[in-house]
């Protein structure tokens, strides 16, 4: 090398740099996309699913309104309209009560066209809940591509906080799924008879209320491995995948756990799936979160009860009656596996408010 011309050597090093400069941007692309694979995986079917149906959505509306393709950043003011489109037009009506009418405010053939084609399934406006929900996947989108949400403006949030307003007032608040306490369990256990389905829907009614309310993708998933069994009455169940994260080990004990090795034993079940489809005395495949939900709705049918009853409503049944019992908040988010304190005490307060003793003043007048 140090005998050739000081221009090859100068060529030579420059090709070298510009070889280590190819192969580290490949390097870099190779990791980006590596990092994205593992993101893809860790994440929720169910949560992509949602966030895509959300920006076809917003993707069709874009469309429709304006003649042109969703991109991004969207401005401000678009943001704007789209809240205006989907929540509408608030008046006050004149008079001592005040009452309040919400007109669409959306253009009738923009909303016939999203409707013809498949996007809205029905006329007239969008629920609250439905217009957070599709500007929380807007701010998801533009972080994802490291610019600033327009939602996050002062404008956008001071509208949405003003449209959540009106729309609690018109009685659009949040709707929960009825709470399955310890009474309602009961109920619906009664009404599980000794044959295969019986005992299958016994052991996920127990398992899913009882190790902590589990949600109904966590019941779906668990399979014979994420159970460490500590005799024939007690298991610890540990997920592999939650919406959280959470690892923690939940208790499997007595009835639950007497419930639970029933119904493996009397579906020969040894790996795999816990809970699965049934034909008749055949067992089949496992069952999808869609599927435990019908069963709890079912349930509560058989059993009368009145309100709305859904997989969820083992996991709000859970808190709610941990309120009811005054267990400290931090031990039922450990078994809840709850993140934020916020999301789970709105069901906790409910459990406080009716085991108050200002409840019971009624019946206690002479």
């Amino acid at each position: 090398m140090s005998n050739l011309p000081s221009r090859t050597s100068t060529a030579i090093a420059t090709s070298s740099d510009a070889v280590g400069q190819i192969e580290t941007i490949a390097l870099h692309d190779q990791v980006d996309a590596a990092i994205g694979a593992i993101r893809l995986a860790a994440t929720p079917s169910s949560t992509w699913n949602a966030y895509m149906k959300a920006l076809r959505y917003l993707g069709a509306w874009t469309q429709v309104r304006f003649g042109e393709s969703l991109s991004l950043p969207v401005s401000v003011h678009r943001v704007q309209l789209f809240v205006i489109d989907h929540f509408g037009r608030p008046e006050r009506l004149v008079g001592s009560d005040g009452g309040l009418i919400i007109h669409p405010a959306m253009p009738p053939e923009v909303d016939q066209a999203l409707v013809a084609t498949g996007f809205k399934s029905e006329l007239g406006r969008h629920r609250m809940t439905t217009i957070d929900q599709r500007l929380a996947v807007l701010s998801w989108a533009h972080r994802e591509k490291g610019l600033e949400s327009p939602c996050h403006d002062p404008v956008v949030r001071r509208l949405l906080s003003d449209c959540r307003k009106l729309a609690l007032e018109n009685g659009e608040g949040p709707k929960s799924k009825s709470a399955a306490t310890l009474d309602a369990l009961e109920l619906m256990l009664a009404t599980c008879d000794e044959n295969l389905e019986g005992l299958r829907d016994r052991a996920i009614l127990l398992f899913g209320w009882a190790s902590g309310g589990r949600r109904r993708s966590e019941i779906a998933g668990a399979e014979c491995r994420d159970f460490e069994w500590m005799g024939p009455e007690q298991a610890v169940f540990r997920m592999r995948r939650s919406k959280t994260g959470d690892t923690g080990p939940k208790p499997v004990k007595e009835d639950t756990a007497t419930a639970l090795r029933r119904w493996l034993g009397a579906a020969n079940i040894t790996e795999g799936a816990v809970f699965r489809r049934l034909w008749g005395a055949k067992v089949g495949p496992r069952l999808s979160p869609h599927a435990i939900a019908a069963i709890v709705q079912r349930r509560a049918q058989f059993a009368g009860l009145p309100g709305d009853f859904a997989g969820h409503s083992l996991r709000r049944g859970f808190v709610t009656e941990a309120g009811m019992n005054e267990v400290p908040l931090a031990e039922t988010m450990a078994m809840t596996g709850h993140r934020m304190v916020k999301s789970v005490i709105r069901y906790s307060e409910v459990g406080d408010v009716l085991k108050s003793k200002a409840s019971d003043l009624f019946r206690r007048r002479p």
